[in-house]
């Protein structure tokens, strides 16, 4: 009977995670802790590690928590070149279309397209298609 109880709430939270946390943070975070969680405790487990998981790949945004400093690593080795922004570097601020250069994220990241990178003010962002930032890199 527990088993179908916590079964019902992990179902359920699974089911409330806003549709905006879809992105490959999430996806990740549900693989592994469904793995992680089948190997220690079953299939109780795999559902269980599985919300978890994807609540806490979440956190890191666009790119997987263990992804961002390896790209952090990535862009800073590529030395592009820094935009100078009058405003603050924040997710949702929207870059000019014109005197920013964008890159294309490497597929090794898994990130969706459409999203692309570029560094404003030695900070490394990721940019959706319309140049609005939606993550800061730190």
């Amino acid at each position: 009977m527990s088993n179908r109880i916590l079964i019902a709430a992990a179902a359920a939270a699974l089911l409330t995670l806003p549709v905006t946390a879809q992105a490959q943070g999430t996806v990740r975070g549900a693989e592994r802790g469904a793995a992680e969680g089948g190997a220690a405790a079953g299939p109780v487990g795999a559902v269980v590690g599985g919300a978890v998981g994807a609540a806490t790949g979440t956190v890191g945004g666009i790119l997987g928590v263990d992804d961002r400093p390896r790209f952090r690593s990535y862009v800073e080795g590529r030395k592009v070149k820094s935009y100078r922004y009058d405003q603050d570097v924040r997710v949702g601020a929207t870059l000019p279309t014109s005197g920013v250069t964008y890159y294309d994220v490497p597929n090794e990241y898994r990130v969706k397209p459409g999203y692309r990178y570029t560094v404003v003010n030695e900070r490394p962002v990721l940019v959706d298609g319309s140049h609005r930032i939606v993550e800061v890199i730190d």
